[in-house]
């Protein structure tokens, strides 16, 4: 087998797929919530706490050699994205509730399904053993 025709095999699988519609629609998500992060909840955060900007939050390690560049740490940029982090695990998690309920409302909707011929057949054969047994 070459390996187009493997690649091929192995592009067109189902899971394959699904796994690439999900890290488009993932990536498409996590702009959304970045979006989300830094023009709604961030500037509410820093009017509660006073104008703060968390991003913008970092200290200076001056250098020790003489004429050198201080090392900047920006820990502000670090808790901003572990506060995208939590809140697109918030938002994944009502995702896969909601997809769970509802997949349990069709699963409680189908009816049963009828009995085939020959399950309706294997049944009266087995009520008549049944009462010949008994008698």
């Amino acid at each position: 087998m070459s390996f187009i025709q493997e690649f091929k095999k192995f592009a067109v699988r189902g899971n394959v797929l699904d796994m690439a519609v999900g890290v488009i629609i993932g990536g498409a998500f996590g702009k959304i919530v970045t979006s989300m992060v830094n023009d709604i909840i961030m500037p509410v955060i820093g009017i509660i706490t006073g104008k703060i900007d968390v991003s913008s939050l970092k200290f200076t390690i001056p250098s020790s050699i003489a004429g050198a560049e201080p090392v900047i740490v920006k820990y502000g940029q670090f808790l901003q994205n572990i506060i995208n982090f939590l809140i697109i695990c918030v938002c994944v998690f009502f995702m896969v509730k909601v997809i769970n309920k509802l997949m349990k409302n069709e699963e409680a909707v189908k009816p049963a399904p009828k009995p085939t011929p020959e399950e309706i057949l294997l049944k009266e054969i087995r009520d008549i053993l049944k009462e010949n047994k008994n008698k």
